[in-house]
């Protein structure tokens, strides 16, 4: 029963994937297309998180947790790009 409510979770989170990329492409304005990617990589820890339950291993967890770190940083330094016009000072 878990690996069937695993399967549909991760049919779901692709589908968001898929209107993320959307997003991404269509946004009209840039913070848009920031957030879009924001999500995209909130959506992807939770696909590995996901793969990590489904396979029973812990090095899925880890790897997640390295893609919330680059997201976390790469999302800061497009709103620093975004609000000040250069990255660093």
């Amino acid at each position: 029963m878990l690996s069937v409510a695993i399967l549909i979770a991760c049919a779901l989170i692709c589908c968001a994937l898929a209107l993320n990329t959307w997003r991404l492409i269509i946004g009209p304005t840039t913070p848009d297309r920031i957030i879009a990617v924001d999500t995209m990589y909130i959506n992807s820890i939770a696909l590995i998180i996901l793969l990590g339950l489904h396979q029973g291993s812990a090095i899925y967890y880890e790897s997640a947790l390295l893609i919330a770190l680059l997201g976390f940083v790469s999302t800061s330094a497009f709103c620093k790009y975004l609000l000040r016009g250069d990255i660093i000072e």
